[in-house]
């Protein structure tokens, strides 16, 4: 941030009187800006023994596939962001759906909750944010072209849930390895 939201004049990074960390402050009319992590929702469509996945069409990672997700809205329930969003991205509605995944990305500020549920019907088309959108058995997963890591650790989670034939809620922490390939693991 360069400019103060409230009266337009000049930053300074500062830690503020009674803070723990450095801050975007206004010395002209004393505004605090504090910048939070960003929530992301999403879900695991399923389709009898497949999953559906989108292909991305924008950055980042166009191209390579994820589980329909994004930004939650102000004044939207984590449950009402993530339907909308696999409305937005694939088309589909959801029956129900239940929390399967909470997941903290520190390295770049953003948690995500996941929540799984079986798809209303196969009536299911790409919006502007998806090449295509595909339901894929376990089998067909396309590990090596998946965008994310979170969506890859959600996938582990998920398979390993559902071939034990018990779904739990997932908690973890994805960290930045190098090359961002990934690391975590599901509790």
């Amino acid at each position: 941030m360069n400019f103060c939201s409230h009266c337009g004049a000049r930053l300074d990074q500062r830690i503020p009187p009674g803070d723990d960390r450095p801050r975007f402050v206004c010395d002209r009319c004393q505004t605090i800006h504090y910048q939070n992590p960003k929530i992301v929702v999403g879900t695991i469509p399923e389709w009898e023994d497949q999953l559906l996945l989108c292909r991305r069409a924008i950055e980042p990672r166009a191209g390579l596939w994820t589980l329909p997700a994004g930004y939650l809205e102000n004044r939207e329930t984590m449950m009402d962001g993530a339907r909308r969003e696999t409305r937005e991205e694939a088309g589909a509605e959801l029956a129900t759906l239940a929390p399967f995944a909470l997941f903290d990305l520190p390295f770049i500020s953003q948690v995500y909750m996941m929540f799984r549920g079986p798809l209303a019907s196969t009536d299911c088309h790409p919006g502007e944010e998806s090449l295509e959108v595909r339901l894929f058995a376990q089998a067909d997963i396309p590990w090596n072209d998946l965008a994310f890591a979170v969506v890859r650790e959600t996938l582990e989670c998920y398979f390993r849930d559902r071939n034990r034939g018990q779904f739990q809620l997932h908690t973890g922490t994805i960290v930045p390895p190098p090359g961002m390939s990934r690391q975590p693991h599901c509790h």
